[in-house]
């Protein structure tokens, strides 16, 4: 990602900074809490998006298009996903993120729940701070749409019946409103026209379904020590993920039957029971197919733009999207 992110290294450092700077406490038992909450958002992505947006739209004027309303947006919009992931922890007993305890796993459930509202509080009063008004609303909006399919997903757990495109709709929600509010933020923060900034909302959209197909897909076959978190927790926790979906519709019906039965069974079994029946199916293949889909169309939306390093970061990112295996 080093590569990646060489067009905006000392931006991100200044992100990283303002971080630190935002997530301070006079008391001095919240500072060991909040230093960690910073530890756990990783790959720096959605501030990246933003930066890379930011210059990406019109690459001309490199030196003067990004600004200190890109910095601080930039943090915020990472604050409200560290914010989603530490309560997404909660809901899933997830012990490790990122290679690192997580906060449930490190305090207590009480101690995730009120730091991911600590989150969320803080990045609105920064977003506030911002002359114009436009960006708190549309991070607001799109944490709400976070929420939204957070909501719909707990309350569809076991859903066994659910279809692709509800599934598709909910994880736009809970994953691609955020990526696509990140574009469309660098974008209009540098004075780009609506086209554009639209532009960069469709590649954020996409980009964000692709990366959670992509996160789904890695729970069922990726490698816990390479990923850095636990693995297998969507389905402990009953939520039907594309594989999943694509298996319950087999063409042979035993088949179907054998992978409704397993999903039914504890919680501790299902994994066990799902992986033969997942080996001799096409569930693999497909969600890879699906992912790159997403992919494609959303290099598809910005490939028109003026080459630049940006640029060039961008359609690496949309790779790494389905390519990556952490």
């Amino acid at each position: 990602m080093g590569v990646v992110y060489q067009p905006i290294a000392d931006e991100l450092r200044s992100v990283d900074a303002r971080l630190h700077l935002e997530l301070q406490s006079r008391y001095e038992a919240l500072r060991p809490v909040l230093q960690h909450g910073t530890q756990l958002g990783g790959k720096r992505l959605r501030p990246a998006l933003l930066l890379l947006s930011g210059i990406a739209c019109d690459p001309a004027r490199r030196s003067t298009n990004l600004t200190d309303d890109h910095i601080v947006m930039a943090s915020v919009v990472e604050m409200v996903h560290t914010a989603t992931l530490i309560h997404d922890d909660v809901l899933d007993k997830a012990s490790t993120r990122r290679h690192v305890p997580t906060i449930n796993a490190r305090w207590n459930d009480d101690t995730s729940i009120l730091l991911g509202d600590y989150l969320f509080a803080q990045s609105f009063y920064l977003a506030a701070t911002l002359p114009s008004t436009l960006a708190c609303r549309w991070v607001g909006q799109a944490a709400q749409a976070v929420c939204e399919g957070e909501l719909r997903q707990v309350l569809g757990r076991d859903w066994l019946d659910i279809d692709e495109e509800t599934y598709l709709d909910m994880i736009r929600g809970k994953t691609a409103e955020l990526t696509r509010v990140s574009c469309q933020l660098g974008a209009q923060l540098s004075g780009a026209d609506q086209v554009t900034v639209e532009a960069f909302g469709k590649y954020g959209n996409d980009l964000g379904i692709a990366f959670q197909i992509a996160d789904d897909f890695l729970d069922l076959w990726g490698d816990d020590a390479e990923i850095g978190k636990t693995l297998g927790t969507d389905l402990q926790q009953g939520k039907i993920t594309l594989p999943l979906i694509r298996l319950l519709r087999h063409d042979d019906p035993k088949i179907a039957h054998k992978a409704i039965e397993a999903l039914r069974a504890k919680p501790a079994e299902r994994l066990e029971r799902i992986r033969p029946l997942l080996r001799d199916s096409d569930a693999a293949e497909y969600t890879r197919e699906v992912a790159n889909r997403y992919r494609c169309d959303a290099i598809a939306a910005i490939d028109h733009l003026t080459p630049s390093a940006a640029l060039r970061s961008l359609m690496m990112i949309a790779d790494f999207s389905v390519d990556r295996r952490f």
